[in-house]
C-alpha cells in the first residue's frame, strides 16, 4: 500500500477520488431521494457533445463539457416543465442528440482523438493537476449553493406540489438541481466516464440510504462511503492491473449488494 501512494499519478487519482465522492455524496444524495437517477445518465451522455467540442476546437474537453452539461440539465428541466413532454421523453431526446452531436465533432476534428476512451469509460489514472483544479471549483459551487438553498432543495425533493403551494419556486430550483447534477457529471467523467457516471452519483448514496433518514448524516456518509470504496477500487485496479473505472463500479456494486445483505438480516 504504501508503494501504491509514492507515485505522483497515484497522489492526483486519489485526490481525484476525494473530490468526485464530496459531489457524489452530496449531490446524489438528492438524486437518490427524488428518484432522478436516469437524469444523471441522460447529462452525462449530452455532455459528450461537449467533449467532441474540446477535441474540434483544441481544448480541455472538461472544459467544453461544463457548458453542454448544464445546457442539457436545462433542457431537461425546460422540456419536461414547459412543454409537458415526460422526463423521460426529455432525457432520450437530449441524450441521444448530445452523443450523436459529440460524434460529429470529433469526426470533423483533424487527426486522431487522443484519450477518447478515457472519458467514456474513465481513467482516474491519468488526472492531471489542470482537471484537479477544475473538480474543486466545481465542489466548492456545488458546496456553496446547497448550503444556501439546502431546506428548499429538500423541499422539492420530498414533495414538489406542496412546495409551489406554499410560495416556493419549485420549477426554478429543480432546474437548479439539475444543473447541479450536471456539475456532479463534469467531476465524475474523467474518473468513470460518460458510460458509468450513474454508479457513482446514486451507489454511495443508496448504501448510505439503508442506515439512515437524516439528509445531513446522509451526505456526510455518502462522502464517507464513496472515499472509502473508490480509493479501495483504485488500490485493486492498480494491484491486479485492471481498467479504474470499471474497478471503481464493480466495487460499488459488489458493497451495495454486500450492505443490502447485512441489512436486511439484521
Amino acid at each position: 500500500m504504501i508503494e501504491f501512494l509514492q507515485y505522483q499519478f497515484m497522489q492526483n487519482a486519489i485526490i481525484a477520488a476525494i473530490l468526485v465522492s464530496i459531489a457524489c455524496g452530496i449531490v446524489g444524495t438528492y438524486v437518490v431521494i427524488k428518484r432522478i437517477v436516469f437524469i444523471s445518465g441522460g447529462i452525462s451522455h449530452a455532455a459528450f457533445g461537449g467533449i467532441g467540442l474540446g477535441y474540434l476546437v483544441g481544448i480541455n474537453p472538461i472544459i467544453t463539457a461544463i457548458p453542454f452539461s448544464l445546457l442539457s440539465a436545462v433542457g431537461i428541466g425546460a422540456i419536461s416543465k414547459k412543454i409537458k413532454v415526460s422526463e423521460d421523453t426529455a432525457i432520450g431526446i437530449l441524450w441521444s442528440v448530445g452523443m450523436a452531436l459529440g460524434i460529429i465533432f470529433i469526426n470533423l476534428s483533424p487527426g486522431y482523438a487522443p484519450d477518447l476512451f478515457s472519458y467514456l469509460f474513465g481513467s482516474i489514472l491519468t488526472v492531471p493537476a489542470s482537471d484537479l483544479v477544475i473538480m474543486l471549483i466545481l465542489d466548492l459551487i456545488i458546496i456553496i449553493t446547497v448550503f444556501l438553498f439546502n431546506r428548499e432543495f429538500l423541499a422539492i425533493s420530498f414533495d414538489e406540489e406542496f412546495s409551489e403551494v406554499v410560495g416556493i419556486p419549485a420549477e426554478s430550483l429543480y432546474i437548479l438541481l439539475l444543473c447541479l447534477v450536471a456539475l456532479s457529471v463534469v467531476v465524475l467523467i474523467k474518473v468513470v466516464g460518460v458510460i458509468l457516471v450513474i454508479a457513482l452519483l446514486t451507489i454511495p448514496a443508496a448504501i448510505s440510504k439503508q442506515f439512515t433518514h437524516k439528509i445531513k448524516k446522509l451526505m456526510i456518509l455518502s462522502i464517507l462511503t464513496g472515499i472509502l470504496l473508490t480509493v479501495f477500487g483504485l488500490w485493486l485496479s492498480y494491484l491486479f492491473d485492471l481498467a479504474s473505472g470499471a474497478t471503481i463500479v464493480l466495487v460499488l456494486g459488489g458493497a451495495f449488494i454486500i450492505s443490502s445483505l447485512l441489512k436486511n438480516s439484521s
